[in-house]
């Protein structure tokens, strides 16, 4: 059986990360990859990566994503580019026409009936015509305040509450990360920016609570949502964020879910760059009220970055033997790391 081929799209940290986890994997290879920055274009991934090619062939970096899948024969795309399904809808259609499979880790493409139930559909429809499948999947949403939560309750007789709440570190991102989260700038700007609606800050809990919903059976009624800065009190500098003393290194993000008109699920999710500078330990934990009740506590925090990365690389054979069309973690088998051939995991 031939090697499973993958395209990157998009070469920045998420991206680059996916690329050196592949090039040390059995049974795939990395035949095409797209990126708009002008460092990275028209060089070879070996080179921006910084490791030995060991006799592979060259892959150029390419900012023509048509160009790259008329000289490929890919079986699937590992797109890491948007935050957003609008954002990344052409992109993953572009792909689903040439009958390539999609991996998104776009936050809203977890679970895209929860905000773009259109753009879903039509998801849907063009995979299912292509006889390809696409996943969005990541850290989180994909997995730690969504999936695990689903699979803890498979243990309970009843559920009554749940709490997902994760501390963690904004470091491994990059900058349109640092720029969603509002790394760097003003009080009086991050406020600006909640009010107009151009910070994002963390995006998922409406695609978490309607995962978690949907799984168990909670017809959610209503999501709210608040943001609010996390304040520096000394200089903090990440890889690919800044925030000066006074200034905001982070969001600290709430959520409700409702249900008969009570809050059954909280989403508390603080993270900023550097955390560990001003004494904030990160984790992960889960609270489960029903019975038996489930406490679940990872310290420290399953690191964003890697995660990431290793969901999307990991989920690559799932996506291929899915039955086409839309799919969410909910419908996939469980993430599992591979550590053998990844082509004895496929069926088709």
């Amino acid at each position: 059986m031939e090697n499973i081929k993958v395209i990157i799209w998009g070469f920045g940290a998420m991206g680059s990360g996916m690329a050196k986890m592949l090039l040390n994997k059995k049974g795939v290879e990395i035949v095409g990859i797209c990126d708009l920055s002008e460092e990275r274009v028209g060089k070879n991934m070996y080179d921006i990566l910084g490791v030995e090619s060991e006799g592979r062939k060259p892959v150029i970096i390419n900012k023509n994503m048509e160009k790259i899948i008329k000289n490929t024969n890919a079986d699937i795309a590992l797109l890491a580019t948007d935050s957003f399904t609008k954002g990344a809808f052409d992109k993953i259609k572009l792909m689903l026409e040439n009958k390539i499979n999609v991996i998104s880790t776009a936050e809203e493409m977890a679970y895209p009936k929860a905000q773009e139930p259109e753009l879903a559909k039509e998801l849907d429809k063009i995979a299912k015509e292509n006889g390809v499948s696409v996943l969005g999947t990541g850290i989180n949403p994909g997995l730690i305040m969504d999936l695990l939560v689903v699979a803890l309750t498979g243990c309970m007789l009843d559920v009554e509450h749940v709490e997902a709440k994760r501390v963690n570190s904004l470091s491994p991102f990059g900058k349109a990360v640092m720029e969603e989260q509002g790394v760097g700038i003003t009080v009086k700007e991050f406020e600006k920016g909640v009010k107009s609606g151009s910070l994002a800050g963390h995006v998922g809990f409406q695609e978490s609570i309607r995962m978690i919903g949907d799984a168990i059976g909670w017809p959610v009624e209503k999501i709210d949502t608040q943001m609010k800065p996390i304040v520096t009190t000394v200089d903090r500098k990440s890889p690919y964020g800044f925030a000066a003393a006074g200034n905001v290194a982070g969001v600290n993000m709430t959520g409700q879910g409702y249900v008969d008109n009570k809050v059954k699920i909280d989403m508390i999710h603080p993270q900023q760059i550097e955390p560990e500078m001003e004494g904030t330990s990160t984790g992960d934990y889960i609270t489960i009220k029903g019975t038996p009740e489930v406490n679940m506590a990872i310290t420290p925090e399953v690191e964003g970055g890697l995660g990431t990365i290793a969901m999307c690389v990991n989920m690559i054979p799932h996506v291929i033997n899915a039955k086409e069309g839309l799919k969410t973690m909910i419908d996939l088998p469980v993430p599992r790391a591979i550590m053998g051939d990844m082509r004895n995991l496929i069926e088709k």
